[in-house]
């Protein structure tokens, strides 16, 4: 086993890695902005190093800056954590030409689902099912136009080598297509250093259904069952919950297979998750694939029993997955939400001084905070900063435990969507279990929300 893990990451999931590591008797070595220096996280780990800078390409980004610190540590493996260099398989290249171990699946199989074309392509090779759309990547606004007639519109324009929503539009019509096509290529070669797109067949009010998967370096794979993902705003989950309350056990069953199917098309190992789109008629198609720990593993963890990071961790130090497919259950039910600091009535971020911070209490209540009650909230990163967990025998003890954690939580000083997360929960549609990826648009009333 490893003797000291780099995280190369921030807030809640560098303290839940550490809290893993901590477990598992390894040393931590935090990495920091400027602007973090007085998060949870820092004082958290063993060691703790200061990256310079405030903008995330001018520190977490900065990937000299990182091996700097790697070599300087004594670290012998590097967490990632999720988003910035997560998926970033140059970045797990180095790790490895250095001799330090990358805890996350090869540059390789990072590859192949790193560009979505691609990654259309190999899904539907190992006989995964994927949505209708174009097999290559669409260079001009000409051939997307000609690709939208051939599919039938709506459809999605997305970035060949995107994720997280960014450079993906729905459109209903030529005119639309062309007015997205060049904005949306744009942003995605901003982003992602690739301008590239594609199309694929709009499924309308689709639920949002993923699987988690382990592999290890031996060739075994499991799934970890489902996690319904369907709540999102600017294609960006918000809500997410394990199991899903819409599927069926033989779609269960069907999805789980295909999951694993994924995996070891690539040669995948370590944790990763399979995304799916999921129609009215329980027919579900391949999304993509996140090579990396998901936001939301926490309520996989509270149905299953698994700690997933530990299992990241033996997985990548060389040790076989320490359990069978029939060793893996559902008990009881689980629900995350997400606890931005943004406006809920614009969704836009709200970065601020926390001036008081006050959370619910009790065995049902799970918590991964990035921010503490004198925190201040910078501009400069993604606005989560805090994730709410609630587990019970049954969905709707689950949901009960969610409401009242919600109207206990209490964070002062700036703006957050716990008033939307409150009126989600509370809403008829969502305590039936009427979950797709519309329910903002339908459900959420802006006005309410105070």
């Amino acid at each position: 086993m490893f003797q000291k893990v780099l995280i190369a990451n921030r807030g809640e999931i560098a303290s839940r890695i550490i809290r893993t590591c901590k477990k598992m008797n390894i040393q931590t070595v935090a990495i920091y902005a400027e602007p973090d220096e007085d998060k949870p996280f820092v004082q958290e780990a063993d060691e703790s190093y200061p990256l310079g800078g405030a903008k995330v390409h001018e520190s977490y980004l900065d990937v000299e800056k990182v091996l700097e610190i790697v070599a300087k540590s004594g670290a012998d493996a590097v967490h990632p954590g999720y988003g910035l260099l997560s998926e970033n398989g140059d970045f797990a290249k180095t790790m490895e030409q250095k001799g330090v171990t990358f805890i996350g699946p090869s540059p390789e199989a990072m590859a192949k689902m790193g560009d979505k074309v691609q990654a259309r392509k190999t899904m539907q090779a190992a006989g995964v099912p994927v949505i209708p759309g174009t097999k290559d990547a669409v260079a001009t606004v000409e051939d997307a136009i000609e690709a939208a007639h051939s599919i039938g519109y709506p459809v999605m324009l997305k970035a060949a080598a995107g994720g997280g929503g960014i450079g993906m539009q729905v459109v209903h019509s030529d005119e639309e297509l062309k007015k997205a096509f060049e904005s949306n290529s744009r942003r995605a070669q901003m982003f992602f250093g690739n301008g590239t797109m594609f199309l694929e067949k709009r499924i309308v009010r689709p639920h949002h259904v993923e699987m988690q998967v382990l592999a290890d370096k031996f060739g075994t794979t499991i799934h970890l069952f489902e996690r319904e993902c369907s709540i999102q705003r600017r294609h960006q989950k918000v809500i997410e919950e394990a199991p899903s309350p819409f599927i069926s056990e033989a779609t269960r069953q069907q999805m789980g297979e295909a999951a694993m199917k994924a995996a070891k098309a690539i040669s995948y190992y370590n944790a990763g998750t399979v995304e799916f789109l999921v129609d009215d008629q329980q027919q579900f198609y391949f999304l993509e694939m996140n090579t990396r720990l998901q936001v939301e593993h926490p309520i996989t963890e509270q149905i299953t029993g698994v700690d997933l990071v530990e299992e990241q961790l033996r997985i990548a130090a060389g040790e076989a997955i320490r359990y069978k497919q029939e060793d893996i259950c559902i008990d009881g039910h689980a629900i995350e939400v997400r606890i931005y600091a943004e406006d809920p009535h614009t969704f836009y971020p709200a970065p601020g001084q926390i001036t008081a911070l006050s959370l619910p209490q009790g065995e049902s209540v799970r918590h991964e905070l990035a921010v503490n009650g004198h925190s201040f909230v910078s501009p400069f990163y993604d606005p989560m900063i805090a994730k709410c967990i609630t587990s019970a025998a049954t969905r709707s003890e689950a949901i009960h435990v969610m409401c009242q954690a919600l109207q206990d939580y209490s964070i002062e000083g700036i703006k957050t969507n716990i008033p939307m997360l409150k009126q989600i929960v509370n809403t008829e549609a969502f305590q039936s279990g009427n979950t797709d990826t519309s329910f903002i648009d339908v459900h959420y009333v802006k006005e309410e929300a105070k």
